[in-house]
C-alpha cells in the first residue's frame, strides 16, 4: 500500500478565468497530521473542496490512496468551517453526529443501538456527552465545533480534512481538539489541518504546506516552515503577524 494519502498533481482552479489555485503539485503521506496554511484567498478552502471533488478543476488531478476520491468516499471524513453551516437548522446534537454514519449505512437504512452508541462514544471523547439531547443552535461557538468533530469521529474515516477548527474557539475546546488530532495521528490516520496561527504551527504540527495560489512548499515542519517560505507566502503581510520562528516583527 502507498505511503501517500492523497496525491495532488497539476492541479488548476479558476473561477471566472481567475485563477484561485495554481498548477498545485502536493503529497500528504499518510499518518501525518499537516498545517495547510497561507494568507486569505491563497485557496486553501478550494483545495479541500477540490480533493473532496466538490469543486470541478480546471486542470489536474486528486487521487485518495491512489484511487479517484469517488471510489473512497468513506475512508474521508470532512469538517467545514463553522461559519459555513446552518446553526438554525432544527436538529439535536446527538442527530448531528449521528450523520456521521450515513456514509456506511446507505441512505435507505437509520442508525440503530450499534451507531447510536458509536455517536454516544463520539461526544463523549469531545467532551460534550452531556449535551446529546440539546439543539445545536443553542451552543456557543466553540461546542459546536466539537459536535462537529465528533461527527467526522464516527465515520471512523483515514483521513481527515478539517477547515480552521481552531477558529474562535476557547483555549481549552482549543486544547482538547489538538488532543484529538494527535490521537487520530497516533492511530496512523492522516490530518489535513487549514490552520490560521502561525506561531502554533510548530508546536501542533509535524508536517506543514504553504499556499498562496501555487505551493510554496510542503513537508516537515522542521524543514519547510522556514523565514523564507513564510515570506514568500505572505509577503509584506508577514510583517503584521509578529515574529514566528525567527521571523522579527
Amino acid at each position: 500500500m502507498s505511503n501517500i494519502a492523497i496525491q495532488v498533481s497539476d492541479l488548476t482552479v479558476a473561477y471566472q478565468d481567475k485563477p484561485v489555485l495554481w498548477d498545485i503539485d502536493l503529497d500528504v503521506p499518510t499518518g501525518v497530521l499537516m498545517a495547510l496554511v497561507g494568507p486569505n484567498g491563497a485557496g486553501k478552502t478550494t483545495l479541500l473542496r477540490s480533493i473532496l471533488g466538490l469543486i470541478r478543476p480546471t486542470a489536474g488531478q486528486v487521487l485518495v490512496f491512489g484511487k479517484p476520491y469517488r471510489e473512497q468516499l468513506r475512508r474521508v471524513a470532512y469538517v467545514p468551517q463553522r461559519s459555513s453551516v446552518d446553526w438554525d437548522f432544527p436538529t439535536s446534537v446527538l442527530d448531528v453526529v449521528g450523520m456521521g454514519t450515513y456514509g456506511q449505512l446507505g441512505w435507505l437504512r437509520r442508525p440503530g443501538a450499534k451507531e447510536h452508541a458509536r455517536s454516544l462514544e463520539a461526544l463523549e471523547r469531545m467532551g460534550m456527552a452531556d449535551f446529546a439531547g440539546r439543539q445545536i443552535n443553542q451552543l456557543s461557538g466553540g461546542q459546536q465545533q466539537r459536535v462537529f468533530l465528533a461527527r467526522a469521529l464516527v465515520q471512523q474515516a483515514d483521513i481527515y480534512l478539517m477547515d480552521e477548527p481552531l477558529q474562535g474557539v476557547d483555549a481549552v475546546t482549543e486544547r482538547a481538539i489538538i488532543d484529538l488530532l494527535r490521537g487520530l495521528r497516533a492511530q496512523g490516520k492522516t490530518v489535513l489541518v487549514v490552520h490560521h496561527d502561525l506561531q502554533t504551527v510548530p508546536e501542533y504540527f509535524d508536517w506543514s504546506a504553504l499556499l498562496n495560489v501555487r505551493r510554496i512548499a510542503s513537508g516537515p515542519v522542521a524543514e519547510v516552515f522556514s523565514e523564507a517560505n513564510l515570506r514568500r507566502a505572505y509577503g509584506g503581510r508577514l510583517a503584521l503577524l509578529g515574529g514566528v520562528n525567527g521571523v522579527a516583527p
